[in-house]
Formats: structure tokens, sequence, C-alpha cells
């Protein structure tokens, strides 16, 4: 089975070509058909930003490492006994890369993100197929293509993120980072009833981007004064929620500045594992009543995704597809920041319906 894999550890963006990591197209046995599995035939797998992390060497360095997990695709089979959820052979759908058990003492406790058997499922999507439990799996509403439908899993980070803010409508609220992430969390934020609504992103074409869809404001951290021009959005009260969706180790700190007194500041990316930000607990915690939190991974969000998922206007976070055999050149045109989002069509299956 043809799996986008890493092949080599090391950045992506290294300019020394000996020492940059690679990725390559190999061959992987398919996974095990287990009575409760269903086995997707993957259409479109979306490079996620942690991506280029995992050929950093973040979650290991034993290669080949396969890669994906924002996928849609087409049922092919299903286990004797996966019938619980009504799924059909043929159905078009997306899913959780991650199974949750239910049994241990996290599962049971309502924290399903820190199941202890978290990495039993966690199968590489970027592939030819994929075979999930049944419980990952979820069926596509026939408005939402197998195309949009690869992004529902960053559609149920979006969702995380905002479970995480506790927000009010009428809230004051602040994005940091133009990516996928980033704008996916301010659309779901304006549903929520956000005002003063401000991307904070370096690239003009991002910012545009967020103003195009629903964004108030749009700060350039880099050719404005951050802190003054939020000061003049906000009326000198701050935002009640800042969400940070850049993992820049640079944008982070200064984000706490921006905050109202009360407010909530959430960091919903993947940041160095080396990386520690100074807090100074007078000012922020004692002084100004924040609250800091984050986000890992997205348990209870993707049914609430899937009915988000179709109100959400994705297509610019969707016009950049490459075919599977080309996912090295896929791969860099993604670090090279040209595009949003750089999507791999990893079969031909837009044909297929329910």
């Amino acid at each position: 089975m043809r799996t986008v894999a890493v092949t080599k550890i090391g950045s992506l963006r290294d300019p020394d070509e000996d020492a940059r990591g690679q990725i390559g197209v190999v061959d992987f046995p398919e996974q095990p058909l287990g009575p409760e599995d269903v086995r997707v035939r993957v259409a479109y797998a979306a490079i996620c930003g942690s991506d280029p992390h995992l050929a950093e060497g973040f979650f290991g360095t034993d290669v080949p490492i396969g890669l994906g997990h924002e996928v849609s695709g087409v049922i092919e089979a299903l286990g004797e006994a996966a019938h619980r959820n009504g799924l059909r052979v043929g159905d078009r759908v997306a899913g959780n890369f991650l199974r949750f058990c239910g049994t241990c003492r996290a599962c049971r406790d309502g924290r399903q993100q820190f199941c202890e058997y978290i990495q039993e499922y966690n199968r590489p999507g970027m592939a030819e197929t994929v075979t999930w439990h049944e419980s990952q799996v979820y069926r596509l509403p026939d408005d939402v293509s197998l195309l949009r439908g690869c992004l529902l899993e960053p559609t149920s980070v979006a969702v995380r993120i905002a479970d995480k803010t506790n927000i009010r409508v009428g809230d004051r609220v602040a994005v940091c980072g133009g990516g996928p992430i980033g704008q996916l969390a301010l659309q779901v934020m304006r549903m929520h009833g956000a005002t003063s609504l401000t991307m904070i992103e370096p690239i003009a074409e991002r910012r545009e981007m967020a103003l195009r869809h629903g964004a108030e404001f749009a700060i350039d951290p880099i050719g404005e004064d951050q802190d003054a021009r939020a000061a003049e959005i906000t009326g000198g009260l701050g935002y009640d929620v800042v969400i940070d969706a850049s993992g820049s180790t640079r944008a982070v700190r200064g984000l706490l500045d921006l905050a109202a007194r009360g407010g909530t500041v959430v960091y919903g990316a993947m940041y160095p594992a080396d990386f520690e930000m100074p807090l100074n607990l007078s000012d922020f915690l004692y002084l100004k009543e924040l609250t800091l939190t984050g986000v890992f991974i997205s348990p209870y969000t993707f049914p609430r995704a899937l009915q988000v998922l179709p109100h959400l206007d994705v297509d610019e976070l969707t016009q950049t597809v490459f075919d599977l055999e080309d996912a090295a050149e896929a791969f860099a045109v993604h670090v090279s920041g040209a595009h949003p989002k750089v999507v791999i069509r990893c079969n031909d299956l837009e044909g297929s319906a329910s």
C-alpha cells in the first residue's frame, strides 16, 4: 500500500540539503481489518502544520514514519461487527485519526485526550487506504464534498479551541496566526458572537483572507505596533479571548499583554519541545487573573465539527492539490508558506456517493 512517509529525519526547511528531512512514498502493509473496523479508500489527506514536526523527530526517529491524519474517503470494507453507527460500504466519510479506548481511567473520567491507549489506532491516512475502528468514522453530509471533508479534523480543533475559551456572546476576540487552524477558529468564533474579531498575522494575503471570512480587523505584528493597535480596537480594554494558532515562539509571549483583565488565553498550536516562555505571575495571574490553557487533541468535538463544517467557507483552504506520487513536492510547497493549505489526492474518488 502506497503511503506518504518521513524517510529521513531533519527539518524540511534546512538550507543544507544533506541535513534536510525527506518525504517520500513508500510501501506499507495494508492494516488488518478487525471485526469492529472500517477500511476507507482515501480520497484526500491534507497536510497539517504538525506534519513537518514528525520529520524533525518530535515523536520519534525510526523511519519510515507514516503521515496523514486529516482524511476523507469512501468506505470499501466493514468488519463483521462494525454496524453500530449504520455505516455502509460506499459511504463518504471522514474521521478522527485517534481511537479512544473508553475503558481507561481518563476515558471514564471524561478526559479522552489523556486516553492511556490512544496510540493503538494511530495509523497513517496519507495512503491508499486507512483502517480505523468504527468509532472513529463519520459519514459526511451530502452537501460536503470529499475535498472539503478532509478538513473535518482541523475543524474539530477549531471547535475544541472554542470550547476552551468559554466565550460569551459579545466577547472581544483576537486570533494570532492566519494558517488553517487560525482561519477556521476565526470563523467558529464568529459563529459564537465574537466582537472586535481580529486576526494577527504577518502575511498580508492571510490577513486579507481573514477579513473576507469574518474578521473585523487585522493587525500586522511586524509592520504595526501590535499593542497600540489592539488598544485602539478594544478601546483600551483588551481582548476577552486571545487565541494563538501560530505556534510561533516570537508571537506567543506578547499575546498576554493583549488580554483583558479576567481574560482567557488559549495556546492552540504545537510548540518546540524545549521552548519555555517567561511568565510574570504577579502581572498576569494575580493582577489580571488571566486563564491560560492549551489544546492537545480534540475529544468530544467531531460530531459538532460535522455540524459546523457545511457552514464554513473553506474553499481557499482546498485550492492547492497534489497527487500522491507528488507528495515530496507537496510538502515543499507547504513549508514554503505560499499557500494557506496543501492537500494530497490519494485516490480519485470524487464521483463516489453514499
